[in-house]
């Protein structure tokens, strides 16, 4: 017979491990997010439910706590709220809890995050959608995240990790395209351009992908799996792309790589997907026709790697365990002295968002991108510069980097080159969201992540990636040292 967890006495160094999940899915009508510009998406087909999931893993008088949530956003006056509510009921550091989003784009975000929370704008129940989420959902969905993560932390069991890696190229793409005149442009879906010579406009892609599938597995001595840590990194807009299933609700690949799991080990399983720096990284192929996006292709792909790495790994009881946070000055680019003025004119003459005898909302794009850029204005006005808050787990041989915002997968292939862990695992959209994070050389080519008109998704001045990724890889090096000298694995 299996071995009953009740029987066994775990020593402190020893791990123990729990893992839980609470459906979020949103009701009927609730605002989808992941479009600009004021759109408005109210959830309507319901593709596959949404989750708030948690893992707590404690060993060696350590305890961490990760929970990533199937939204697009959670801002920080959530992340503190679950953070703090977390915290005291599981007798932890805040600091050890690490909450992100998955960012898929077919579904609700915690907290407002198109524009500034100083911006002037007076919104009543049709529009409150305009700044990015409705309070109603986000309330709920960060509930069911605390029950997640305190059921994890009360149902903890003695258990076992191993870890590993393998190879998926061909679902994710670079989404920057360099075109013949030398500008940035997105390139499209090569099965939605009606020219069989193909894209002829690209010249070429500007930069690289990561197809690094890494899988840590979370087992209890008995042999059942009880979670796992899953990390690709992919923009999830495989839904968002077609305007069939434009205001579906689904939790897109990291939903279908969840499913494809749960049926290979169990209900008793929490696999829980840490996407990466996936913000120049779509899963729309630009070059064959015959690849459309397809979330639960991507699932299938990921799991039978996911499924080929588990049977490779060796599981050990023995895990050092560990934490750091730290904060990083971050400056706000420049807004040219003519684009101010223009701000300051659209806004005098704009309306804002307009709601018509029928019920539905308009909202003028040149409107919302002046407030977007006056959003910019309000933040450097309230601090010159952005706090940017960067966390590092170690679990075993594996960091897991919690890093707000999108930034470009560069920087992440940054941090898994010569770096003191064997395993590193970037987690984007963590704590807060503060738009993208591109390259030096990215910044300065601009496009929609590097807007030279500054909006609140494209705020940050050159080489703030570059300024985290130093940061990052030092705090790394420091938890592995540290491991090293105390002689944990």
């Amino acid at each position: 017979m299996p071995t009953s967890s009740s029987n066994i006495v775990t020593p402190a160094d020893e791990l123990r491990a729990g893992a839980a999940k609470r459906e979020i899915t949103p009701q009927p009508g609730t605002h989808v997010s992941g479009s600009g510009m004021g759109n408005h998406r109210p959830a309507g087909t319901v593709l596959d439910p949404l989750y708030a999931k948690a893992m707590v893993l404690e060993a060696g008088g350590r305890r961490v706590c990760i929970i990533i949530l199937d939204v697009t956003v959670v801002m920080d006056p959530y992340s503190n709220a679950i953070r703090r509510a977390v915290s005291e009921h599981l007798q932890m550091s805040p600091d050890a809890v690490l909450i992100c989003a998955t960012q898929t784009h077919s579904a609700p975000s915690l907290g407002a995050f198109m524009l500034d929370p100083d911006f002037p704008l007076v919104t009543t129940p049709e529009t409150e959608y305009v700044c990015g989420a409705e309070q109603a959902y986000g309330d709920f969905a960060a509930e069911q995240a605390i029950q997640a993560a305190i059921e994890a932390g009360t149902t903890m069991r003695p258990a076992e990790i191993g870890c590993g890696r393998g190879i998926a190229d061909g679902l994710a793409f670079n989404r920057r395209g360099i075109a013949r005149d030398g500008t940035i442009i997105m390139p499209r879906p090569a099965h939605k351009i009606d020219d069989p010579r193909g894209p002829t406009t690209l010249c070429y892609l500007e930069g690289p992908t990561d197809p690094e599938v890494g899988v840590l597995g979370v087992r209890a001595l008995d042999g059942e799996m009880l979670g796992m840590l899953l990390h690709f990194t992919c923009h999830p807009v495989n839904l968002f792309g077609n305007p069939e299933t434009y205001t579906s609700v689904s939790a897109d690949w990291p939903g279908a790589w969840s499913k494809q799991v749960l049926a290979e080990y169990g209900d008793a399983c929490v696999p829980i997907v840490l996407n990466g720096c996936c913000g120049n990284i779509n899963p729309w192929d630009p070059f064959n026709p015959e690849l459309a996006p397809d979330h639960l292709r991507m699932g299938r792909k990921l799991a039978a790697m996911s499924r080929c790495v588990v049977e490779k790994i060796t599981f050990s009881r023995e895990v050092g365990l560990d934490w750091r946070m730290q904060c990083v000055d971050l400056a706000y680019r420049d807004i040219p002295a003519t684009r101010l003025a223009d701000v300051e004119r659209i806004l005098r003459e704009g309306s804002g968002p307009e709601v018509h005898p029928d019920g539905s909302v308009s909202v003028d794009p040149t409107w919302f991108l002046a407030a977007s850029t006056r959003s910019v204005e309000l933040a450097r006005q309230r601090s010159p510069v952005l706090s940017y808050e960067v966390q590092v787990f170690r679990i075993g041989d594996v960091a897991i980097v919690g890093l707000p915002g999108e930034p470009f997968v560069e920087g992440q292939l940054a941090l898994k080159t010569r770096s003191a862990a064997p395993f590193v695992w970037p987690s984007h959209m963590a704590s807060h969201y503060v738009g993208y994070l591109p390259t030096a050389e990215a910044w300065e080519r601009g496009g929609h992540e590097a807007r030279p008109d500054v909006t609140y998704w494209s705020k940050l001045a050159r080489g703030s990636l570059e300024t985290v990724v130093t940061k990052t890889r030092e705090m790394i090096v420091d938890l592995f040292a540290q491991a090293t000298d105390a002689g944990t694995v």
